[in-house]
């Protein structure tokens, strides 16, 4: 067997597999829906009637959202470890977790994503104005 005849029987197996792929998507029912894809790909200008592509692209969405949650989980258990044994101690009967906006920001970093963030937020809209102008 010559390597052309290795190469067209490999791209016939990948041919294949992606069509096998695209097919198991038809049985697939996304953790996000199918609306809430194409509207933000409408929104983007982005049209295709093939439900297969919009399955996909939920699925690549399901497994982003899941790997930037588990980074900062990651970044919530380092941040937690680095608090001062006295703290820690005091901190020993609540188990839980509490992801920030620090942790959030450092996961999604790592993958080219900036966020900006205000470094206060307000308890209603009318805080910080002028007595004067509030009209609660």
């Amino acid at each position: 067997m010559n390597h052309s005849q290795q190469s067209s029987e490999g791209r016939h197996d990948d041919d294949t597999a992606l069509l096998d792929f695209l097919a198991s998507l038809m049985d697939h029912t996304p953790t996000i829906p199918d609306e809430l894809v194409e509207h933000y790909l409408a929104k983007s200008g982005f049209q295709c009637p093939d439900i297969r592509l919009t399955r996909l692209i939920s699925v690549a969405t399901q497994k982003f959202v899941a790997e930037v949650a588990g980074e900062a989980l990651r970044h919530c258990k380092t941040r937690k470890a680095t608090i001062p044994k006295d703290k820690r101690d005091k901190q020993q009967k609540d188990k839980r977790l509490t992801l920030t906006m620090e942790d959030l920001s450092k996961a999604l970093r790592e993958y080219g994503v900036n966020v900006k963030h205000q470094e206060y937020f307000a308890d209603s809209p009318s805080t910080g104005m002028d007595a004067a102008t509030r009209e609660e």
